[in-house]
């Protein structure tokens, strides 16, 4: 049966009927991310009656095959989760599926067009879980078919494309088809509750705003880490690396939110043309910096939490100097953030799962405890994206008791699991609802992506021309050494907890 409210306790922003196609539906991000949001937004009560959701996919499948497939994948995904054959059999009546390789010229879109048809009133979603190289063709063959009605709306995964020539290709093939307004290009980091709490954190608490810049901050990390390795995804993977697949879209997105000026509302254009200026502030990164500015990695043969696992180039069966690791030393050239590096580090097969944004304030400017009451950190705010997310203020406090002055380092805990609710919706679920609601905030615009481009091209350039090598690091570590000596050289280490 389904809920009347979400779960976090708060009334759910209703949506009008609508119709998604999902183009790549038995893929992994379908089963595992797409159609269990859209499974938990029915269970929630947001997906109103009359509501399609339409798998499509090159597998020759019935429909119930289709329906037991999304439930198998679904009960692997969330064994914790007991949902009973009657909620499945209810949300089954939304699910439907047609065979159609799109990239095909010859493919028959019959099928599809008969699913679709009398809903051409209604809200209809194109989600391209596919490789970019797909998105201009399936955006040319839905134009073709008169698909792409009024209300009609594409979503396009990352990457747009792998360098900046190939993003204004694919930008152009589908700006043929739909308007601006209707691109929703997806980058779900924007989708997570401590992301866009960001900008709530910044702009509506007179404690932060005035200390967020140069005169007080001293630098800023942004970490996006994890334990997994490129597995069966090894062979695409190597055809992008660290830089492309994590850097120019989800950590460029964290770091304009952090630099970004005050907008002047929260209206999704406003917002992002504020990320557009931090883009074209980055300065950039050259031959002549490159070696000094950034890391190159790639994972052996290691362990992860005890467990053995073999490294990249065993997982890709042949040599590779894809990286699958980088760091970064970035600097944003303008008034507020001048002389603040900003180091970004990603990679994966790393020691631990983690991503979070950590802003280092300037130390004191003179210690009045004595040495041996323990040593003074500075004042960190660490946003934690993942795995649990939240908020800590991390300050200097007197140990309580008798026995002299001593110095312990404590967080103002702000837990989203302890003071919200065990589950909210997660960052699929909050997207695909945004598409729904017509709200582009959480979406980049083509300058956005175009921009982003603009700038790692750069570094990709560098590289090539200094045939800078990867350096080796052990699964289940923190990366190369190299990574730490980065923002060692400047007296600084990174944060990795207390």
């Amino acid at each position: 049966m389904k809920n009347t409210e979400a779960s976090i306790g708060s009334k759910l922003l209703p949506v009008d009927p609508f119709d998604i196609v999902v183009f790549g539906a038995t893929g992994d991000l379908a089963l595992r991310k797409l159609l269990p949001a859209l499974f938990h937004r029915w269970r929630d009560g947001q997906i109103p009656d009359g509501c399609k959701i339409i798998g499509a996919a090159r597998a020759e499948m019935s429909r119930a095959d289709f329906i037991t497939t999304v439930e198998e994948h679904y009960r692997t995904f969330f064994p914790e989760e007991k949902n009973g054959a009657d909620d499945w059999k209810a949300f089954g009546e939304h699910l439907h599926y047609c065979a159609l390789d799109v990239a095909s010229q010859d493919a028959d879109w019959s099928a599809l067009e008969n699913l679709l048809a009398g809903g051409e009133d209604k809200i209809r979603l194109f989600y391209l879980a596919l490789p970019p190289g797909l998105f201009g063709p399936v955006s040319t063959n839905i134009g073709a078919r008169g698909l792409n009605t009024a209300q009609a709306r594409i979503v396009l995964e990352k990457p747009i494309g792998h360098d900046l020539n190939s993003a204004r290709e694919i930008n152009n093939a589908v700006g043929k088809v739909f308007p601006e307004k209707s691109i929703f290009r997806i980058d779900h980091y924007l989708g997570k509750e401590t992301v866009q709490n960001l900008l709530i954190l910044r702009f509506t608490n007179s404690l932060f705003e005035p200390v967020w810049n140069a005169n007080v901050v001293d630098h800023i990390q942004i970490t996006v880490a994890e334990t997994v390795g490129a597995g069966k995804r090894a062979s695409y993977y190597d055809t992008s690396g660290a830089l492309r697949d994590m850097v120019q879209n989800h950590m460029l997105q964290l770091l304009c939110l952090v630099a970004m000026e005050p907008p002047n509302d929260f209206g999704a254009d406003t917002i992002r043309d504020e990320k557009i200026k931090v883009l074209r502030a980055l300065k950039p990164i050259t031959p002549k910096t490159a070696t000094r500015d950034t890391v190159r990695g790639q994972y052996r043969d290691g362990a992860i939490s005890g467990t053995a696992v073999p490294g990249y180039a065993d997982e890709l069966g042949k040599p590779s100097d894809t990286e699958t690791f980088t760091a970064l030393k970035v600097h944003v050239d303008n008034w507020r953030w001048s002389g603040v590096p900003f180091y970004l580090r990603t990679g994966k097969r790393m020691k631990e799962r983690r991503s979070e944004i950590v802003i280092q304030f300037k130390r004191v400017a003179h210690a009045l405890t004595p040495p041996e009451a323990g040593h003074l950190h500075p004042t960190r705010l660490v946003i934690r994206l993942q795995p649990d997310e939240g908020v800590k203020l991390l300050l200097m406090t007197k140990d309580p008791g008798p026995g002299g002055m001593r110095l312990r380092y404590v967080p103002l805990n702000l837990s989203y699991a302890d003071t919200f609710c065990a589950r909210y919706p997660d960052a699929y679920e909050r997207v695909l609802m945004a598409v729904v609601r017509n709200d582009l905030g959480l979406f980049m615009r083509r300058d956005e992506v175009e921009a982003a481009w603009k700038w790692i091209d750069g570094i990709l350039s560098a590289w090539n021309t200094d045939d800078m090598p990867c350096q080796p690091y052990a699964a289940g570590t923190d990366g190369p050494t190299q990574g730490a000596m980065l923002i060692d050289r400047d007296n600084r280490e990174w944060f990795d907890g207390l």
